[in-house]
């Protein structure tokens, strides 16, 4: 999470109160069964985002600008979204250049604790393993855009380091194999990069790396393996921008779960937008959830604003986000945990590793042939008892990686 000092100025015609904001997501038209058969498909997500703002003492709150929504896609479905303020505030809603939809909180009284909840329900059906189908003019690295594209894209191909723009040229280039060259291979290569040069670390600081910067220390945020990749892109001539977002953490490996998220979008003839997480290396929208795109990073702030009060008053802000899937189909909401294959023995017994929430455990399935019972045990206790066989040095490989 970013905290900024910039203000609101949303314009809308849609006001009332912060805590009584919904939205109800309407099923396109298509018949009865069509709906159904999508809804098997999709994936229930829910999402909760919390920001916090302690102050030493009462402070006079400015506007606030919240960019929490979830963009809806083909392959995302908003179900509900629901914002929730203390102290309560007046909302007004706009959508901005990108089409993000930017809700603009006023503060009916001064406060020494600010709390802004969001809380969605999506369903998500983007596939694990994308296939796209890619305009044959643009299978084969360099191509060139339609006029059209390239006129739309505009800032979005421009490099916005000016500083030292010929380090990241030259990285960029390096991942070129030939000339020509596949077009999606070089786009994952690309990724691939940013995500085995670029060690990942959680950072609160405000602001974002400049991607030379990046490259030097060899390791940064979500957000600057993000500007890396987008500028990376951009100097290959592609038309890129940023996301900012959630991570459903639906495999134990991935990174980047409990705060917003970043990641990269390139502009490809025939799929069009196409996802890249550097930070997880991996490609598509499979367990990405975006609330806001933009040219530049700073136009990406979930939430931000600022207030009137001693110099000193701000102490700190804490941010929460949980994002888990919930079971639909009549089992009362129940969260449905994520498995992990770590192992399969020569006679067909399995070990799994679940992620329910914040318990890692680690699930042993003997093969049907041998008349066992599964059992469970969790993470720590399995390596110190198990550290030393396939399994436990294969889940010691998975947890460290």
């Amino acid at each position: 999470m970013i905290r900024s000092k910039a203000g609101g100025g949303g314009r809308g015609v849609l006001r009332e109160r912060c805590r009584r904001r919904e939205e109800t997501h309407v099923p396109p038209a298509g018949g009865e069964n069509s709906v159904k058969k999508r809804k098997l498909m999709m994936t229930t997500l829910s999402i909760v985002h919390r920001t916090t703002y302690h102050y030493r003492a009462f402070v006079q709150l400015l506007p606030h600008r919240l960019m929490l929504r979830p963009r809806e896609s083909r392959e995302l479905k908003l179900l509900s979204h629901h914002v929730r303020c203390s102290p309560d505030a007046e909302v007004t809603w706009s959508r901005d250049v990108f089409g993000n939809e930017v809700a603009t909180a006023r503060f009916l009284k001064n406060a020494d604790l600010l709390t802004i909840e969001s809380t969605a329900e999506v369903g998500l059906d983007a596939p694990a393993w994308p296939v796209f189908d890619i305009d044959a003019s643009a299978l084969s690295y360099p191509f060139r855009y339609a006029d059209e594209d390239w006129t739309d894209l505009g800032a979005l191909t421009v490099q916005h380091y000016p500083a030292e723009p010929a380090k990241v040229d030259r990285w960029a280039r390096s991942f070129i194999a030939a000339s020509p060259t596949d077009t999606l291979s070089l786009l994952k290569d690309l990724n691939l990069g940013v995500h085995h040069q670029i060690r990942y670390e959680s950072r609160d600081d405000e602001g974002t790396q400049p991607p030379e910067q990046t490259l030097s220390r060899g390791r940064g945020s979500c957000r600057d393996l993000a500007v890396l990749l987008v500028e990376g892109a951009r100097a290959l001539g592609f038309g890129a921008r940023l996301v900012s977002g959630y991570l459903w953490p639906n495999d134990v490996r991935a990174v980047g779960a409990g705060a917003t998220h970043a990641w990269g979008e390139i502009f490809v003839p025939g799929p069009g937008w196409i996802a890249f997480d550097p930070t997880n290396g991996t490609m598509g929208g499979g367990n990405l959830i975006p609330t806001t795109v933009a040219r530049g990073i700073a136009q990406a702030i979930p939430v931000s604003g600022s207030y009137i009060g001693p110099k000193d008053a701000f102490q700190r802000m804490d941010v929460q986000v949980d994002v888990r899937s919930i079971d639909t189909s009549g089992g009362g909401g129940r969260e449905r945990p994520a498995a992990t294959e770590i192992y399969t023995s020569s006679n067909g017994d399995r070990w799994l590793l679940i992620q329910n929430g914040d318990r890692r455990i680690v699930r042993h399935e003997p093969a049907p042939s041998s008349g066992g019972q599964a059992s469970e045990t969790d993470l720590n206790t399995f390596l110190l008892t198990q550290g030393r066989t396939p399994q436990g040095e294969n889940l010691l490989r998975m947890i460290t990686s």
